[in-house]
């Protein structure tokens, strides 16, 4: 919930290391854009428009009851247990379940208004798991927030809360954005609240491997643990990115940080306003940078001549895909989108992120270094251009339970949710019967209802929307079934 720390491998940390910040980096001012050596800009007009718009975001976790399993010591068992009655039966040492009582947890983050009614764009990281989310803008204002939608891909979310005429922040268009160009980090710090760094733009595109989609803008505007979430504005006072992690090996600012651009934003924000979840728009290939591919080969000692050493390598095509209908195969590389140019895998997540499934797009590729051309219809992760929709554990027409004590002592387990009624649905048509314990959904431990909640919303927008479960009868049987929850 506050701003991530990440420890890069080798190769990445050389990768952040090859920033050259230029002596005489420009800006454009917003009266006149014309550039100017960094002495003369002015970033007052840009903070006065960013501040009012920039939230602080309490997070807090209330205390719960949590069964632990703990390494018991035989001395202490003997003497506060002599007969192993409970959770070690035989004495000797071993594992006790206890009940603890977790902490209360609180840690606070940044947001920006996005609109005047109340839509607050925020890190994923920085709401996610929250029971209460309180938002204090800069006049101090207090407000309580709900979540609208979360995306973890993109570690984005967007909330809300109810007020009128709240200060906004223009959105700008992060592809405009040029290395050198000055920009602010607005946010909070440390709880300092109103927080105004800044830098300049020092990479664009920059992949970092903590998201599933990221093209991430690199500055060296100064960015600390409270101001995810934040923003990040241009010299215009507009919003041209939400500020997510830093780079650090001490967890606090050391020279890099990186914001999700807006033109990933946009289309985030509008999904989850308008079906609670991203239609994320797929290619159906996996790949790597043209120029990563050909240095691993490298370094094997072979040769490889692409034709290019710019675009994305495919290493796979999912058949039923658009890249198949393009008519990719193993060892092309894409070099173009609708004619923008892809020299790596984060610009085309970036272009393909402001798309959706049923969207047309021209995909230009090298095969065997000859140009092809093909436009094609980019479908979601179910190989169809359907609206993809968040599924509630209702549609598994069952109740569910959290288990016992009793229980987890008679069989031997720590955890687990116990099936009391089975209606029409999935599970009965699978042939799962009340009692039966479900321990684990889609290799995912289950403690709790939440936990079922979770792997159901995950299961239903992901490509096979299948529960593969694993649990047991009360009989101590062991059992497995596969529950399509796909229309």
């Amino acid at each position: 919930m506050t701003v991530k720390t990440m420890k890069l491998s080798v190769a990445a940390m050389a990768l952040a290391a090859m920033v050259f910040t230029p002596q005489y980096a420009t800006a454009l001012t917003p009266e006149t854009g014309v550039a100017v050596p960094p002495g003369g800009v002015d970033l007052t007009y840009a903070a006065e428009r960013a501040l009012p718009a920039v939230v602080h975001i309490k997070y807090v976790q209330t205390s719960k009851v949590k069964e632990i399993e703990v390494q018991s010591d035989p001395f202490e068992d003997f003497f506060s247990n002599p007969f192993g009655f409970f959770g070690n039966p035989g004495g000797g040492g071993g594992t006790q379940r206890r009940q603890v009582q977790t902490p209360r947890r609180e840690a606070s983050g940044s947001g920006v208004i996005i609109s005047s009614d109340g839509y607050i764009v925020t890190n994923n990281h920085v709401v996610e798991g929250a029971d209460e989310l309180r938002v204090t803008l800069n006049d101090n204002r207090e407000f309580s927030a709900r979540i609208i939608g979360n995306d973890k891909n993109t570690d984005l979310a967007l909330i809300k809360v109810d007020g009128k005429n709240l200060p906004t922040l223009p959105i700008g268009d992060s592809d405009k954005l040029r290395v050198g160009e000055w920009v602010i980090a607005v946010g909070n710090p440390f709880n300092l609240n109103s927080t105004v760094t800044a830098g300049i733009v020092s990479a664009k595109a920059r992949s970092l491997y903590a998201n599933g989609v990221e093209s991430f803008i690199q500055t060296d505007a100064a960015i600390n643990a409270g101001n995810s979430g934040g923003a990040l504005v241009n010299t215009s006072g507009e919003l041209v990115g939400i500020n997510a992690m830093l780079y650090s090996q001490t967890g606090s600012y050391s020279g890099y940080g990186f914001a999700i651009p807006t033109s990933i934003m946009n289309k985030v924000v509008d999904d989850l306003k308008k079906y609670g979840t991203v239609q994320r728009a797929i290619l159906g290939i996996q790949g790597q940078d043209a120029h990563t591919y050909i240095d691993a080969q490298q370094s094997k000692g072979k040769e490889v001549d692409l034709g290019t050493i710019d675009g994305v390598y495919v290493a796979k095509v999912d058949e039923s895909g658009a890249g198949a209908e393009a008519g990719l195969s193993e060892g092309d590389v894409v070099i173009m989108l609708d004619n923008k140019k892809i020299t790596k895998m984060a610009e085309m997540q970036e272009y393909l992120a402001s798309k959706r499934p049923g969207d047309k797009v021209k995909v230009t590729y090298l095969h065997n270094k000859k140009k092809q051309e093909k436009t094609v219809t980019l479908k979601n992760a179910q190989g169809n251009t359907s609206v993809v929709k968040t599924a509630d554990m209702d549609v598994l027409g069952a109740n569910f339970r959290e288990i016992t004590a009793d229980q987890k002592n008679q069989l031997g387990i720590s955890y687990g949710i116990e099936v009391i009624k089975v209606g029409a649905g999935p599970m009965k048509d699978e042939g799962i019967s009340k009692g039966f314990i479900i321990q684990k959904v889609n290799d995912e431990p289950i403690r709790s209802i939440d936990d079922m909640q979770k792997a159901v919303e995950k299961a239903s927008t992901g490509k096979d929307q299948v529960l593969y479960i694993q649990g047991l009868y009360p009989t101590g049987k062991k059992k497995y079934f596969a529950v399509p929850i796909g229309e």
